[in-house]
């Protein structure tokens, strides 16, 4: 708003007035609209965030459950052991000790240990000090018939030890000795000491026992608190707050640990424990950010635009004005006109082009945020199992109430089938979801597109296409990583299918060919590939933007993986669609040494 010659001293302060309200309106408006994409962006991510970890601290708990299960399984194999049955001679000692020893060699064991009822010990692996243990927790639950198990800290060591510990029965049924097996957890932890997130796990006093961050370790939690204290007692930086129904922990517990952490709790029975997970929440605050900072762009753009023509209007209204009123000194005020008519033109332009690089910016945060979709065809394909084990196991029981014991039979194999099918799509759906880099190295090929097909079945079945992929009898083995190809045939074979979602004929075929190199085809009845030349471009995609079908990285990470492994991918069109080939390495002997 400028001032023209024909306003006085009041009215320019007013309109100066005016115009600094508005401006002061527009960026107070743009603040708060920013601040609303970040918040709603945040507790998007932060939910996201929130299912992933889930699953990992799942899979991190089985993982720990698992391995602790061996040395109780040990336990009560190795109790009725027949070495053990007689120690009154110092042979009969020495060849159970052997035996012992040898069963903690093979399984990592500390120590394994055979006892009397009265907790005296009569031979060991390894020398123990006391050599006494009626008051061990899991020796006095093992004299009650049952499997023992406790954990502690050995105090000249320092090791924290966990005690599996299994009864021996005589021939007349009385428990004659108690086996115990005693544990390492470092040991069990050195698998996977150092991820990601950080995991830990607390006892039911409330003591860290294990973590794969040892900074954690041995520290403790009151009854009532939510964070945890140093094992002195000592008390650290602690806040929580609670963000789209999720517990976010605010904390300073070294450079190790994020500042601000998605907590997740899981409770496992089992071995007396709590899993507990934290969560670094950056990626997610850096996301909503982004977006916040898009929409802000977007709104300083359009503002931008209609600052410059309102500028643009009051300056032609003040050049006419002013030629109005100096006839005299027409030609330069003209030839000013016309200068300044020149640099809003070229304003305009750059503003234009900031406008469309916001968008485009805006656009690619979008994409970012779908990463992570996966599919939820394996829930029918377990259900279908489910419902067919229900129907065998209701007619096994009325024909085992007729007297049909063969038909029963008959029922019970079909049970066992189901459960066999179901037992292996929870082992391709797991292998799949693995999310480790595993190293390079023999892979059978066979196998990956058995996988492969086993875990897209479910979907081509529902969209009614036809599969064509017929497995040979031996194995072909090439160079690379099976995770990571089961991941580029899941990609490729999911490709396919999107691009016939509105054919009238809709086939998929995977041809295996051996040689140098091995080659894998995989040809569907799709429209074809638009432009070859593009198609393994990241974010490259023939399919709407802003939709849930596709960003256009799919290819472009399959191509990256098969050229990790020293292969090749590429795309061409056929005369009923197009054809994705995949060209890998054999495996040989020689390399892999």
């Amino acid at each position: 708003m400028r001032c023209t010659l024909a306003m006085g001293v009041a009215e320019c302060k007013t309109l100066d007035m005016q115009r600094v309200w508005i401006i002061a309106g527009f960026l107070c408006a743009v603040g708060l609209l920013s601040a609303g994409v970040w918040t709603y962006g945040y507790r998007q991510a932060l939910s996201q965030l929130s299912e992933k970890a889930e699953a990992d601290l799942e899979l991190a708990a089985d993982r720990l459950s698992t391995q602790m299960q061996v040395y109780q399984e040990v336990a009560a194999l190795v109790a009725d052991h027949p070495a053990l049955q007689t120690l009154e001679g110092l042979t009969q000692q020495r060849t159970a000790q052997k035996v012992l020893l040898d069963v903690a060699d093979k399984t990592a064991a500390v120590n394994v240990i055979y006892l009397d009822a009265d907790g005296r010990v009569l031979v060991s692996a390894q020398p123990v000090t006391p050599r006494n243990l009626s008051t061990h927790p899991a020796f006095q639950r093992a004299m009650q018939g049952a499997l023992g198990s406790a954990h502690g800290v050995e105090e000249e060591s320092g090791d924290r030890i966990y005690s599996y510990a299994a009864p021996a029965f005589g021939d007349f049924g009385q428990i004659q000795g108690v086996l115990m097996v005693l544990a390492d957890v470092q040991d069990v932890e050195q698998t996977w000491r150092g991820s990601t997130d950080a995991v830990f796990f607390i006892d039911a006093d409330g003591v860290v026992f294990i973590s794969n961050r040892s900074d954690l370790l041995l520290w403790r939690r009151g009854v009532g608190q939510q964070g945890l204290v140093l094992p002195e007692g000592k008390t650290v930086d602690f806040a929580s707050t609670m963000v789209a129904g999720n517990e976010v922990w605010s904390l300073n517990w070294g450079r190790y640990l994020p500042r601000r952490a998605l907590h997740l709790t899981l409770d496992l029975p089992v071995i007396a424990m709590t899993a507990e997970m934290l969560v670094d929440v950056a990626p997610a605050r850096r996301l909503a950010g982004l977006q916040a900072a898009a929409v802000a762009a977007i709104c300083f753009a359009f503002g931008a635009l209609l600052f410059l023509a309102s500028e643009r209007r009051r300056t032609l209204a003040d050049a006419n004005a002013v030629l109005e009123s100096r006839v005299a000194q027409r030609t330069r005020a003209l030839t000013a006109a016309n200068s300044a008519l020149r640099r809003e033109v070229v304003e305009r332009q750059d503003a234009e082009a900031a406008l469309k690089q916001a968008q485009a910016d805006l656009v690619q945060a979008g994409k970012l945020s779908a990463l992570g979709k996966m599919s939820a065809g394996i829930s029918h394909e377990l259900n279908q199992p489910l419902m067919a084990i229900r129907q065998f196991a209701d007619n096994g029981s009325e024909f085992l109430e007729r007297g049909k014991d063969q038909k029963a039979g008959e029922n019970l194999g079909r049970i066992s089938d189901m459960a066999a099918r179901m037992a292996r799509i929870i082992k391709n759906l797991r292998a799949f979801a693995r999310n480790e880099s595993e190293p390079m190295g023999r892979v059978d090929l066979v196998q990956v597109l058995n996988t492969a097909t086993e875990l897209t079945e479910a979907r081509l079945r529902d969209e009614r296409i036809e599969l064509e992929w017929t497995p040979q009898t031996t194995a072909v083995y090439a160079w690379g990583g099976e995770v990571r190809l089961v991941q580029v045939f899941v990609n490729l074979i999911n490709n396919a299918a999107d691009a016939m979602a509105n054919r009238p004929i809709r086939r998929i075929s995977i041809a295996l060919a051996e040689g140098h190199p091995i080659r894998v085809s995989i040809r569907d009845t799709g429209p074809g590939i638009e432009d070859p030349d593009r198609v393994f471009e990241p974010f490259y995609t023939t399919k709407t933007v802003g939709t849930s079908e596709g960003m256009g990285l799919g290819l472009s990470i399959s191509y990256g993986l098969v050229q990790s492994f020293g292969g090749d991918i590429r795309g061409a069109n056929t005369d009923d669609g197009a054809e994705f080939t995949v060209e890998l390495e054999p495996f040989e002997e020689d390399r892999a040494a």
